[in-house]
């Protein structure tokens, strides 16, 4: 389906996202393609309570280090993402792709040795049947990935799947409230990270000592979760309404 489409919004949640994800259509692409994810369409990829989005419209783009570059190749990766934060403020695009939940007809997650994880999902639209694939380009040290969606997405099918309701978000003029909307991408960042976006999104001068306070009573209040990094820098990410399940990178 090209754009979103008309759904109602007030109950639906973000309970997942992904950045930097391919969308391919099956039987378009050499073997090659299929084990590396290559082709298609690269944006972001959205789980809600109802509907499946893949979002390029307002693409962004951010180039990331590669651990080991082969001979010949750039030393890093540029990837494609869109803020889909909000989603009632989705821009249209030819490209987007909204699956309702209810209309699926098949999920299955797939990962090999040397090919990048996937989500390949079917689903009736206008009576007719359609297939396409979804494809990890972020890979290395995570806790779940793309395959790992299909498991939730049949538990939400099945009425199985437990969603925990998060706490109200703080006012939008309070430190608190520019941080959580800084990780509402529900994407893992350290503090000097977040202390960047916020700085550029909402054109202010912060401390970083002030902005790990903010993290931590957020963390408190449970709209946050964190994690102790390798040399002991913390990362935080948005808490998410899976609880346990918790799809997060």
């Amino acid at each position: 389906m090209s754009g979103l489409g008309v759904v109602p919004l007030t109950t639906e949640t973000i309970l997942a996202e992904e950045q930097a994800v391919r969308n391919r259509g099956v039987g378009v692409r050499t073997a090659v393609e299929s084990a590396f994810g290559e082709g298609g369409t690269e944006g972001t990829l959205v789980l809600t309570d109802r509907r499946l989005l893949y979002v390029c419209s307002s693409e962004q783009e951010e180039d990331i280090p590669t651990v080991s570059a082969p001979f010949g190749l750039p030393a890093h990766l540029r990837l494609k993402f869109s803020d889909v934060s909000d989603l009632d403020g989705i821009a249209p695009d030819p490209t987007n792709v909204m699956i309702l939940l209810s209309s699926v007809t098949r999920v299955a997650g797939h990962r090999g040795e040397i090919s990048s994880p996937k989500l390949e999902v079917s689903w009736k639209e206008g009576g007719e049947e359609k297939r396409t694939e979804f494809v990890q380009q972020v890979t290395g040290g995570r806790k779940k990935n793309l395959d790992d969606w299909a498991a939730v997405i049949e538990r939400l099918l099945s009425g199985s799947q437990k969603v925990v309701p998060l706490p109200s978000l703080p006012r939008p003029d309070t430190l608190e409230g520019k941080v959580i909307r800084v990780l509402a991408d529900m994407q893992e960042k350290g503090i000097f990270e977040i202390e960047s976006e916020t700085e550029a999104q909402f054109k202010v001068e912060l401390d970083p000592d002030d902005v790990q306070a903010a993290c931590e009573k957020l963390v408190s209040e449970g709209l946050l979760t964190r994690r102790p990094g390798m040399e002991g820098d913390p990362f935080y990410s948005k808490a998410s309404p899976l609880g346990g399940d918790d799809l997060s990178p």
